[in-house]
């Protein structure tokens, strides 16, 4: 993974799931470009959280990006 994913640190993934369908984005900001549309049941690697906000990796998309934290399951 490091070699395919940028952080300032790295850590394991943790393994979640999207609760609720919503938009994987290329920012925390709302308005941010929609990377991908991510489905109820889609495994999501959660790498940090930022407030309100979940960043990690959509597996099913291999997509970086942000997603709600409330989004996840």
């Amino acid at each position: 993974m490091a070699a395919q994913v940028f952080a300032p640190h790295y850590a394991a993934a943790v393994e979640r799931s999207i609760g609720s369908g919503t938009v994987l984005r290329s920012g925390r900001d709302p308005g941010s470009e929609s990377l991908a549309t991510l489905s109820a049941g889609e495994p999501f690697e959660l790498l940090d959280l930022i407030g309100d906000t979940a960043w990690g990796r959509a597996a099913n998309h291999d997509l970086v990006g942000y997603v709600p934290l409330a989004a996840l399951a």
